[in-house]
């Protein structure tokens, strides 16, 4: 009964294990491709930015520093998922879906991305809530 027991921890680890990676992978492969999109200056998110008062032209000097820190977490989160950083990831997957409707978007362009925050808070749920501040940086 206890090498059963056993195994069976194994097994649950090995698991975890797998679906840690499978996330992090995916959160990664999303914020490097918007990343990507944000270094080229996406004409089509213009308006996302006019929808918060920004003007076009700050919309392009924003989008490549939003690109270049979408890579830079893109990268940190397949070297170590950081707290402090997967908590910004998942605040930031959470603002840029729900600005589709704010810009006249339907609805469902917000609810179709859920995935950009949902699986950067599964990832940090999985590693533990931060209890201290401290905690925020390991």
């Amino acid at each position: 009964m206890e090498t059963q027991n056993i195994s069976y921890q194994s097994d649950q680890n090995a698991k975890g294990r797998l679906m840690l990676w499978v996330l992090r992978i995916a959160v990664a492969g999303e914020f490097f491709g918007h990343g990507i999109f944000a270094l080229q200056q996406k004409q089509s998110w213009i308006k996302y930015f006019e929808a918060v008062n920004l003007s076009p032209d700050t919309a392009m000097t924003i989008m490549p520093l939003i690109g270049i820190m979408d890579i830079a977490l893109a990268v940190l989160i397949l070297i170590k998922p950081v707290r402090v950083a997967l908590l910004w990831m998942t605040f930031w997957g959470f603002w840029t879906a729900l600005l589709r409707p704010i810009a006249g978007e339907p609805i469902w362009d917000f609810i179709e991305r859920w995935a950009n925050w949902g699986a950067p808070l599964a990832i940090l749920l999985y590693i533990g809530w931060p209890k201290s501040f401290k905690e925020l940086w390991k």
